[in-house]
């Protein structure tokens, strides 16, 4: 039975933002719904129900897609805590599987969303022109993944420093306007990719 559509469940707006317009880019072959939480605290505390909620009527041809900031969380632990939730509310999770069918994957921005924006800095650069274009190549930028002192803070420093967002970044108007211009084959970002080659392999089943 091929999958022909995903539930995705994402921490917070700008996320649901980025992932509104980089999912259907991934794989064009089936559809999307994106559920935004406000926060992460808030994903976390009603993520039991909501999968408990979706083992009652979730077609066996859909999927459920979580997508969580690491943010300063130990990143296995993390993982571990959205696996028992899913396997809780029984469901078979990608990490589970070994080699039977699975419903639920969880998937991880390392440490924070704006690494995928770091990953894709051309993408950066056409949404906003006056960023400096060497910043892949900085010392300290060069794995956005590894980022130190806060990825979104570090995003939030450059553009202002461009002239962009004098008064506090807005996210979801960021993520929105960067993920237009977001290739998903050139992102360097590792969590970035992790998340791609879930979404293909769950289209393939």
């Amino acid at each position: 039975m091929s999958v022909e559509h995903v539930e995705v469940l994402a921490e917070e707006p700008s996320m649901a933002a980025a992932l509104e317009v980089l999912l259907p880019r991934i794989h064009r072959g089936i559809t999307f719904e994106i559920h935004p939480f406000q926060c992460k605290t808030e994903l976390l505390a009603y993520l039991p129900d909501r999968l408990r909620g979706y083992r009652h009527w979730l077609p066996g041809n859909w999927r459920i897609l979580v997508v969580v900031d690491q943010d300063t969380d130990n990143c296995f632990d993390l993982k571990q805590s959205l696996e028992k939730m899913a396997q809780y509310a029984g469901f078979i999770t990608k990490s589970g599987a070994s080699r039977k069918p699975y419903t639920v994957v969880n998937r991880l921005a390392i440490e924070e969303l704006e690494a995928w924006f770091f990953g894709d800095w051309e993408a950066v650069r056409a949404a906003y022109p006056r960023v400096i274009a060497t910043i892949p190549q900085k010392r300290g930028y060069r794995n956005p993944d590894a980022i130190q002192g806060g990825t979104c803070e570090a995003f939030e420093k450059v553009l202002r420093k461009a002239g962009y967002f004098k008064g506090g970044l807005r996210k979801v108007e960021a993520a929105r306007t960067i993920g237009r211009h977001m290739d998903p084959k050139r992102n360097l970002s590792r969590s970035f990719q992790v998340l791609c080659e879930a979404v293909r392999e769950m289209a393939a089943l």
